[in-house]
């Protein structure tokens, strides 16, 4: 093949991203965007390499607005921002209407237009004759052409509208590319529509239209895909498949109802399993990155087992899984898990067997020989405290401090010599607030020190005294500060008697990290997190100890 040859090949597997997280994404219930959200997010999925990102509908909502000039002040590196719009109103000229005119005050280069395909939405919705449609679809895409700006033809409920009517449906194609519309976008509004189903169509449609997908000038066909059947993913796959090489979706899924295809598992089957090519090979690596920092960006917990970039993507938890692993991963791996940027996990529980230990211990910065009896005293321990209630899943922290302790490598950094909480129940009544003071007595290098401290809880409290003890020895502290506090009632049987267990997540701003702690009371439960947490990260501000990198 010669280098000519090469290049066409790889022109025909290119595939075209188009992010729509800031509109339809944002259109999630429990989702809602702020200016600053929006251009923080826009800018992240340029740097990683999305082609098209659409910012939203300028003129539905004067956020939107805002943002299209925001983003004149600090514009992209390489991604084209795509405004998006309905066509024009029934009996209207598209001169005149104020949409439009919002659009073309964008000043975006690509605009995005939705038209409908299903004649039910054009006479039970836009109460108008299916003529008057036709001529909305193309008279909107030519005005728009005429006023310099290029056209993707959003086909709204193509599939449905297909079904019932394909004659009408392909009609409507046509007017789009009668008015000039460089691509045709297939949508599954629905989500109802199947992938054997959406092959069958797009195929279809290709031959009706006689479109030739290799033409370097013609009109192109994307795909957009809802997951209300939970098969947008696989329709975008299918439609790729039948030549569409415009596909698109959101990150992490977000979106109306079930939401839309998720680009963060769709990027990855495309080019590693399928071989198009979707984003440089270093731009892929900022998948699972980013996919968390959007997550945290709209309010959202990370999904932890979403597909390639969730933190339980690549974990490893039987023993029998751990061992084959750490001789080739290819055995229970079907990718490298650096190539989207997420990483292997083994997890430690009841269930973990001296290669979990090992493994662990070595993805930690630690190494333990088999051979060792300590290595059968952690795991040992390590059974003990989970049948007690103890879960070393999710606080690895508490699981490195366990293995230093087995190694007599755990440094004494303070004793806790007492402590009491009080909560004054009635006054926090009053106040419409839980108020809690804390005394707490603590020995760092043989001196005593007795510090009180009031918090919004006994939990806040606690941590306030203590913090404002140590603070003095170790002036670190003072950038820690707690991120997440879970609670579990372990036996709920056993009434006011149950067991508690705590998680309690910090951070310095740089790292975070997880401890634990059980007991039948509350508070005391707490206090072991809290304390294993200070001491953690201390270790590591003083760099004993290497981050958790699950955590980051």
């Amino acid at each position: 093949m010669t280098i000519k040859d090469n290049q066409t090949a790889m022109r025909e597997k290119k595939i075209w991203l188009y992010d729509t997280t800031l509109r339809d994404g944002a259109q999630r219930e429990g989702i809602s965007l702020s200016l600053t959200d929006k251009i923080k997010i826009v800018h992240k999925l340029d740097e990683m390499g999305i082609p098209f990102i659409e910012g939203g509908w300028p003129g539905a909502n004067p956020k939107d607005v805002q943002f299209f000039w925001q983003l004149k002040e600090t514009p992209l590196k390489q991604a084209q921002i795509v405004a998006f719009c309905s066509t024009r109103r029934p009996h209207q000229s598209c001169d005149n209407d104020p949409m439009l005119k919002a659009i073309l005050a964008a000043n975006t280069h690509w605009v995005t237009i939705f038209g409908k395909s299903w004649d039910l939405h054009v006479t039970e919705g836009l109460k108008t004759s299916l003529e008057e449609n036709l001529a909305m679809i193309e008279e909107t895409v030519a005005f728009l052409v005429s006023q310099g700006r290029k056209v993707i033809y959003d086909a709204e409920h193509w599939f449905d509208g297909y079904q019932a009517n394909p004659d009408y449906a392909i009609a409507t194609l046509k007017s789009a590319i009668k008015g000039g519309a460089k691509w045709l976008v297939f949508c599954d509004t629905n989500g109802g529509t199947l992938p054997h189903e959406i092959s069958r169509i797009v195929s279809e449609v290709v031959s009706k239209l006689n479109l030739n997908l290799e033409e370097e000038e013609g009109v192109k066909l994307g795909i957009h895909t809802h997951n209300d059947s939970g098969t947008a993913v696989a329709n975008a796959i299918a439609s790729v498949l039948e030549g569409v090489t415009m596909v698109q979706g959101t990150i992490n899924g977000y979106g109306e109802r079930c939401g839309n295809a998720n680009l963060c598992t769709l990027i990855p089957n495309l080019q590693l399993k399928l071989g198009y090519q979707c984003l440089e090979k270093e731009d892929l690596t900022q998948l699972a990155p980013n996919s968390r920092y959007i997550s945290e960006i709209v309010n959202l917990a990370p999904d932890d087992h979403a597909p390639f970039v969730g933190k339980s993507a690549f974990a490893h938890k039987g023993g029998i899984h751990v061992s084959a692993v750490a001789k080739n991963p290819l055995t229970y791996e079907h990718i490298e898990p650096e190539l989207v940027g997420n990483e292997r996990k083994i997890v430690i529980s009841d269930q973990a067997g001296l290669s979990n230990v090992i493994a662990k211990a070595k993805s930690l910065g630690i190494t333990l020989d088999k051979n060792d009896p300590t290595c059968r005293e952690i795991l040992q321990k390590l059974k003990n405290l989970e049948h007690q209630g103890y879960q070393f899943e999710g606080a690895e922290a508490s699981f490195e401090l366990l293995i230093l302790s087995a190694l007599k490598q755990r440094k004494k950094l303070f004793s806790i010599k007492g402590f009491q909480v009080h909560c004054d129940i009635l006054a926090s009544e009053k106040n419409n607030c839980s108020n809690a003071l804390a005394t707490i007595k603590v020995l760092v290098d043989e001196k005593e020190l007795l510090e009180v401290a009031e918090g919004n809880g006994p939990v806040s409290a606690l941590d306030h005294a203590l913090r404002k003890a140590l603070v003095q020895f170790y002036p670190e502290i003072g950038q820690f500060h707690l991120t997440d506090y879970k609670v579990r009632i372990l036996d709920s049987t056993a009434g006011t008697d149950a067991k508690t267990r705590v998680l309690v997540e910090s951070s310095n701003g740089e790292s975070r990290w997880t401890t634990v702690g059980v007991s039948t009371n509350i508070i005391d439960a707490s206090y072991q997190a809290v304390v294993e947490g200070i001491e953690y990260g201390i270790l590591l501000t003083k760099a004993e100890i290497s981050p958790i990198s699950v955590g980051n």
